[in-house]
């Protein structure tokens, strides 16, 4: 153990590592007593929500240990140069919220959310363990090509797991229950375990180890993750399973798996061709918007329609926020690492700083939300989606204003670094959790999982447009204060130009708000709707705060 301790550069270090270890082993150990509990019900909520979060916090601890990694290992191991690895890291984060749009289409339609989160969590099990195979380094390495496919299986898997998941937090609650928002922002923050924890652990055996270490322990913490949901399925009270189980007789249910792999196959190939992406999100996006539109005018009645629109125009509004909060892992990561003070600590080790906050933040968020609904005050979700843009601008300004301050020839005092996650996370709770209710609670059943796909296609779009703003922020073959001042110019006009949207968006959200109907919004199932529905039960919610019976299903 002394051997082990003293490869850490500072006690920051040290303590970070073993905090994390003791908090993933504290939430392992809670979410297994809070499972096994006789009750249907603990703390207010299904116990199937902690299986749900306990699966994807392992997802989320081998997605963000890569993560962590990823944009280093490919400018320090693979040797891209900084453009080279932004655009593949966004190439590759945009193609991981791609195909959940195929994975979310083939589980409505065939597999059911459980089976496809199942297929999911396996390729991904393949995916990490993958990564652990190194090779020399270099691009006339050989073994490149397993990390490729390495890639390629994590980008399928999550294709397969992302949409599907969270769809089945939204099938163990009404359409109108109040807990609705209070428990996807649980969600949210079991998962953020995962991802805090990974970057500290995962990122610091990856930078210091060996990347092997940091890459093979993410891989373990998804084979965690799949057994918790294996084990856990009678917990999930039948939701997700196949709506047609005849779809799936003589052996088509295997031929949708093969269709799975191909896809692997094709990522394998766009992930070496970045510009594939590009033309893929252009033309495949216009193709999604369009079905989608499709269906909302020739087939769903007036109300619906409108809610698929305000959907859409949600869609459209995080894209913005996606593109600029994602500089996180590629231009931000690089720019810890060379131009912050951090105290010794490794650089990958701040990816961890956003889920902390997460974890601190989103308990009182959810609180916040319904007090406010209470008392009738609470924000329209566009008005919250204006609120987010904005503060992920100001996060970039804070980081700017702070630089300049010191002078470009001084290391940035690493407070600026807390500061700009801090305005970030705070954006992400008022858009990601409330985005996810929103998207299960404007589409018809019968499109939950299509409508959710795009969604997540929306963050695949601004994934690809963070990679190029982050290329534009290398500035390979300059002094050190001039790669300095590139980033910090390209951070201030991305901030300014977030702040105009934000207040653009918030001054029309009012509109938006009456296009979701929420006065006549309804549960699917007939008898289980909550009393005082009709009074109104969207945001605010009306008399239905404190119904006399909680439906279980």
């Amino acid at each position: 153990m002394a051997e082990f301790n003293a490869l850490f550069d500072s006690a920051y270090e040290l303590w970070a590592f073993w905090i994390a270890v003791v908090a993933l082993t504290t939430f392992l150990l809670g979410g297994v007593f809070l499972t096994t509990r006789p009750q249907a019900e603990v703390i207010g909520h299904p116990k199937g929500l902690f299986l749900l979060f306990m699966a994807e916090m392992w997802e989320r601890f081998s997605y963000y240990g890569m993560r962590a990694l990823l944009i280093f290992y490919l400018v320090q191991h693979w040797m891209f140069s900084d453009s080279e690895a932004s655009v593949i890291y966004g190439a590759y984060t945009a193609l991981v919220y791609i195909t959940p749009v195929v994975g979310g289409f083939l589980a409505d339609r065939y597999l059911g959310q459980r089976k496809a989160v199942l297929f999911g969590a396996v390729l991904l099990t393949f995916g990490h363990f993958f990564m652990a195979f190194e090779g020399d380094g270099g691009q006339a390495d050989a073994t490149i090509n397993i990390f490729w496919m390495a890639l390629a299986l994590i980008i399928v898997g999550s294709g397969f797991l992302k949409a599907n998941i969270s769809v089945m937090v939204g099938q163990l609650y009404p359409r109108t229950d109040i807990r609705r928002d209070p428990a996807y922002t649980i969600f949210y923050m079991g998962i953020n375990v995962g991802a805090a924890t990974a970057s500290i652990i995962c990122g610091f055996l990856g930078q210091t180890v060996g990347w092997a270490y940091g890459f093979g322990l993410a891989g373990i913490g998804m084979l965690l993750g799949l057994v918790f949901f294996i084990v856990g399925k009678p917990l999930l009270l039948g939701k997700g399973e196949p709506k047609d189980p005849a779809k799936l007789a003589g052996g088509r249910e295997f031929g949708i798996y093969g269709i799975g792999l191909a896809m692997v196959a094709l990522c394998w190939l766009a992930i070496q061709y970045q510009s594939l992406v590009g033309w893929v999100l252009g033309f495949f996006g216009l193709g999604l918007v369009a079905y989608v539109l499709y269906l909302a005018i020739g087939r769903l009645p007036r109300e619906e329609r409108d809610r698929i629109f305000a959907a859409i125009f949600l869609i459209f509004v995080s894209i913005v926020f996606w593109a600029l909060f994602e500089q996180a892992g590629s231009s931000l990561n690089l720019f810890t690492d060379r131009h912050v003070d951090t105290q010794g600590v490794a650089a990958s080790m701040f990816q961890s700083i956003n889920a902390i906050y997460i974890i601190l933040l989103a308990p009182l968020f959810a609180g916040l939300w319904q007090m406010l609904a209470r008392r009738g005050a609470e924000p329209s979700t566009p008005m919250k989606f204006g609120l987010a843009v904005i503060q992920v601008g100001l996060g970039f300004l804070v980081l700017v204003w702070g630089a300049q301050s010191v002078g470009l020839n001084v290391p940035t005092p690493v407070i600026f670094i807390f500061l700009i996650y801090l305005l970030h996370t705070t954006g992400e709770l008022c858009l990601s959790p409330v985005g996810l209710s929103a998207m299960n609670r404007l589409s018809p059943g019968h499109m939950a999982s299509l409508i959710m796909g795009t969604w997540f296609f929306a963050s695949a779009t601004g994934n690809f447009a963070a990679g190029l703003i982050a290329s534009a922020t290398g500035a390979e073959g300059v002094s050190q204060e001039a790669g300095k001042q590139v980033v910090l110019d390209v951070y201030s006009t991305v901030g300014w130009f977030a702040v105009g949207v934000g207040i653009v968006v918030m001054v029309i959200s009012p509109l938006v708000k009456k296009l979701m109907h929420l006065d006549t919004l309804a549960d699917d199932d007939v008898g289980d709707d909550l009393e005082g529905q009709s009074e109104g039960p969207g945001e605010p919610q009306g008399a239905g705060m404190h119904p006399t019976t909680r439906p279980i299903n």
